[in-house]
Formats: C-alpha cells, sequence, structure tokens
C-alpha cells in the first residue's frame, strides 16, 4: 500500500473511532446524531449538550493524549536506536507528575496544577539535558539515558515525600487517582490548552521526518549525508519532551502508550521514521480513544487510564522479547 492511501485509510480508522467514541456513554448517541449536531442541528437540546460539552471534549483530549505520547514514542526511540525507550526515559513524566501532585497538595485550581506539571516536566529535562553538558561523558546518547533516569528517580522520591505529606482524607485520594491517568475531567480549555504544545512539538518532526530517520543509521552516517546530528537530535529531544509534558499535564501519567503504539505502526509501515511517525500519530490518537472508551463504559466505576494501558502493554512488552530476544542478547 503506498503511503498516502495508508495515511487515508488510519485517517479514516480515527473518524471511525472518534465517532464511537462520541456515541457511547450513559445517553448514547447515534452516528446520525452525531454528524446532524456537528453540522449545526440544534432540534435536540440534550443531545446537543452531551455531546459538545461532555463526550466531545472528552474524545477529543484522549486523540490528543494519544498522538502525543505516541509521535514522543517514535522519535525517542528513532534518536536513541532503542526500542524499549519510552517517553518517560528523561524523567519528564515523574517531573510533570511530581509537579501536578504538589500543586494538588497545595490546593491549586485545576489550571494551575496543570501550568506546574507542564513547568516541571520541561524543567525536569532542563535539568537532565544541563547535567549531561556538566558531565560531558563519552557516548553522549547513553549519559543522557542514564541522567534521565537519575533525575526521574529524584522526582519519584518528591512525589512519595508530597504523598507523605498529603491528606490522607482528601488530598492522597486525589493524588492517587491522578497519577493512574484519567480524562474524566476533560473539558474543551484542556484540549484548547494543549493541542499548542502539541502542534509545537508535532510540526518540526512531520517537517524534518526524512531527516530524523537518517539518525538511525548512526551519526557518522548521518553527518555523511550533511545532517548536524547533535544539533537535530536535541531539536527531536526537546520536541518529544514538550508533547510529553502536555500529555502528562493534562491526563497524569499514562504510560506504555508511547513503547507499544510506535511497535504498532511498525508493523504496518516498518522502520523508516518518515513513514512511521504519520501512521503512529493516527493509531495513537484512535488507540487512547478506545483505551478511554473502554476505562468509563466496562464498569459502574470507570478505570484510571493507567491500569488499563499497562494491561494491554505487558503482554506487548513480553511479545517484543520473544520477538527479538536472539537480536537483544547478542
Amino acid at each position: 500500500m503506498s503511503d498516502r492511501g495508508l495515511v487515508v485509510l488510519l485517517a479514516a480508522g480515527l473518524a471511525a473511532t472518534l465517532i464511537l467514541g462520541a456515541a457511547i456513554g450513559p445517553f448514547g448517541l447515534s452516528p446520525a446524531t452525531i454528524l446532524a449536531v456537528l453540522a449545526g442541528d440544534r432540534s435536540d437540546p440534550q443531545a446537543v449538550t452531551v455531546l459538545l460539552n461532555i463526550r466531545l471534549p472528552r474524545v477529543l483530549a484522549a486523540a490528543v493524549e494519544g498522538a502525543a505520547l505516541a509521535a514522543a514514542g517514535a522519535a525517542y526511540q528513532t534518536v536513541f536506536r532503542n526500542p524499549l525507550v519510552s517517553p518517560d526515559i528523561l524523567g519528564v513524566s515523574a517531573g510533570a507528575g511530581f509537579g501536578a501532585v504538589l500543586g494538588i497538595l497545595l490546593g491549586l485550581p485545576v489550571m494551575a496544577i496543570q501550568i506546574l506539571g507542564f513547568g516541571m516536566g520541561l524543567a525536569t529535562v532542563g535539568l537532565v539535558i544541563g547535567l549531561t553538558l556538566a558531565l560531558r561523558g563519552t557516548g553522549q546518547v547513553l549519559m543522557i539515558v542514564l541522567c534521565g533516569i537519575a533525575i526521574g528517580a529524584l522526582a519519584g522520591a518528591g512525589i512519595s515525600l508530597v504523598k507523605l505529606l498529603a491528606d490522607p482524607e482528601q488530598q492522597l485520594p486525589a493524588i492517587t487517582f491522578w497519577l493512574m491517568g484519567s480524562l474524566a475531567g476533560a473539558k474543551r480549555a484542556d484540549v484548547a490548552a494543549a493541542l499548542p504544545a502539541l502542534l509545537v512539538g508535532i510540526a518540526p518532526l512531520l517537517a524534518l521526518r526524512w531527516r530524523i530517520g537518517l539518525l538511525a543509521m548512526g551519526d557518522d552516517e548521518a553527518r555523511a549525508m550533511g545532517i548536524d546530528a547533535t544539533r537535530l537530535r536535541g531539536l527531536v529531544i526537546a520536541c518529544a519532551t514538550l508533547m510529553t509534558a502536555a500529555a502528562v499535564a493534562m491526563a497524569g501519567v499514562i504510560g506504555w502508550v508511547g513503547l507499544m503504539v510506535p511497535h504498532m505502526a511498525r508493523l504496518l509501515t516498518g522502520p523508516r521514521f518518515d513513514r512511521l511517525l504519520p501512521a503512529a500519530i493516527l493509531i495513537g490518537a484512535g488507540f487512547m480513544v478506545l483505551v478511554d472508551t473502554a476505562a468509563r463504559t466496562i464498569a459502574t466505576l470507570e478505570v484510571p487510564l493507567g491500569i488499563l494501558t499497562a494491561v494491554l502493554g505487558a503482554p506487548v512488552f513480553v511479545w517484543l522479547l520473544a520477538r527479538n530476544a536472539r537480536a537483544w542478547t547478542g
């Protein structure tokens, strides 16, 4: 299948998934009703309220969340040349999580909590990069990963400290539930706040996707083809981190998506990044809409997204280990 045909097919699948996610819920909406309301029909006020104020913002938030995490995962795996890398490799998820739980502890409003989480996510990556430059170790990529693990562990310790200090009756349950990931409170303002960060992060990746794909061949080969590997890798890391921080600030810490979805896309497109990235974005958006729809419908009590993605992600991880065990163990 051609690249254009694959993108059209995945975009059609995403559109169907969005309609499905908007239709399913306690107040069922038919696809015809959804399309009519979106076209401007206001004859059914209840359907209009449910779709435009409740269901649609949440579905769009899930799509933005999935697209951001999947794109970030595909970018990280390419520039680090490691199929097991995920968006939290630089500690950004733990840093953003620490900022958000700190906001909950301080009793800040929701928007302020998201801003604090976003800022702490970016600050964490800035600290990782600053520490890497200060150490100036050989093997720059490996040093970035190791510094990310260390700073991420430090942010995790901060989260534990905040949980220890939190009010066990009100703040601690809120912190615990937020850390497991949820889009239950997603509103149009949340989507509007996260969308610019997604666009700013994803636009350079799409524009430079062919050049970024050359990084997978190694720095020497990339330089031989006229690519400034160090500068391009820094740009990719900055873009992926921006998207990850925005995603975590909007919906909490949701693991595995950035690891699983690029591998799912790679089965369709192969390893070339210029083909992989658009497929990962579309599949990630649709995947997250389906997971969120399941989270709010499979039980009377809403299931946190992080639990569902972990249930799905662990078997995929084992499958990857089995599929590539010989190559990874030498």
